[in-house]
């Protein structure tokens, strides 16, 4: 037993066969996750999810040789060790989470995969004084060597260069819509909804810990609210959207900040030194929209800081007017 692995196995305590072994299941493996990455990707992005296709066959062929390899050397009963059982090993990313990750992120992923195999064939290899388990080290960090020659063929063959930038422009949409553009609406409704019964408390009552108090009750409601009414509007299979559960943190989370960006001041106790910084506050959060909407939304920016400002303005002043009266 190795202190702080558990039942786990140094590799270097490994034979020959147990070598292969593990060789041969990291390969079942990430011809596996490949083939999850390409089903994830078929509906949006066919030609991403070709190269995936491609290079899980590619882990097929170097299976089947590694199989074939160790038929002749050990016979057909291959031993059961993966990756978990051995301490030190590369690891592989759960695949669920390439339900939260971009395109972008799943292929750089795949590229890491490759890499990692082979620096880890390469240094256990360089450890090693037995020839044959050198030369089968070896072996192996070529083949994954030859993996990354092989997924670049395929991404010239699937993936071509207009291709590729359709799918970036799919994907740079799908971003906007899921992320950037419910983020944006709950950022200008926590930072303009809450100025009105912020404001108005500050100036009924020059009291800041009462105004702190509504500013933080008015702003987490609002994220809540302004949440589940995202991800309960819709679910994203007809508009294309994207998920409701990410749709629905990106509003609720952006609206809570906008509304705690003026309510924090509050927790200073002067009362007009926390309203003056306050009012930084909201022109800073105001001009930030406006850049947000220039800038990812291709709004242009005169019309959209008029009109964030614009409001902005009229609502800091009804609660100003409101609170003074």
């Amino acid at each position: 037993m190795i202190p702080g692995y558990g039942n786990r196995r140094r590799f270097r305590d490994l034979n020959d066969q147990e070598i292969l072994a593990l060789a041969i299941s990291s390969e079942e493996d990430d011809a596996r996750i490949y083939r999850s990455y390409a089903e994830r990707l078929r509906a949006e992005y066919p030609s991403s999810a070709a190269v995936f296709d491609g290079m899980a066959e590619e882990e097929d062929r170097h299976r089947q040789r590694l199989i074939e390899t160790h038929r002749k050397r050990f016979g057909e009963v291959i031993p059961l060790i993966r990756r978990e059982h051995v301490a030190g090993y590369y690891a592989r990313k759960p695949v669920w989470l390439m339900e939260t990750m971009s395109l972008e992120q799943i292929r750089g992923e795949a590229e890491a995969m490759e890499r990692q195999a082979q620096s880890f064939y390469e240094i256990a290899a360089q450890r090693t004084s037995d020839a044959a388990t050198r030369k089968l080290l070896g072996d192996l960090a070529a083949a994954e060597a030859g993996h990354q020659n092989a997924a670049q063929r395929l991404e010239e063959k699937h993936l071509h260069e207009d291709a590729r930038s359709e799918e970036d422009q799919t994907a740079h949409r799908q971003f906007l819509l899921t992320w950037v553009q419910p983020g944006l609406a709950g950022l200008m409704d926590g930072s303009v909804s809450t100025l009105a019964p912020i404001f108005a408390t500050a100036f009924a009552t020059e009291n800041t810990h009462t105004t702190f108090l509504v500013g933080l009750a008015a702003s987490v409601g609002a994220g809540i609210s302004m949440g589940f009414t995202e991800a309960a509007s819709d679910d994203g299979q007809l508009s294309g959207r994207g998920s409701p559960v990410k749709r629905g943190i990106a509003a609720g989370v952006m609206t809570a900040v906008g509304g705690l960006g003026h309510a924090l001041p509050y927790l200073i106790p002067h009362f007009w030194t926390a309203t003056a910084i306050a009012m930084i506050v909201v022109f800073i959060e105001l001009w930030a929209i406006a850049w947000i909407q220039n800038k990812y939304m291709d709004t242009p920016f005169f019309r959209a800081t008029l009109q964030v400002v614009l409001g902005g303005a009229l609502v800091f002043a009804a609660g100003a007017i409101i609170g003074g009266g």
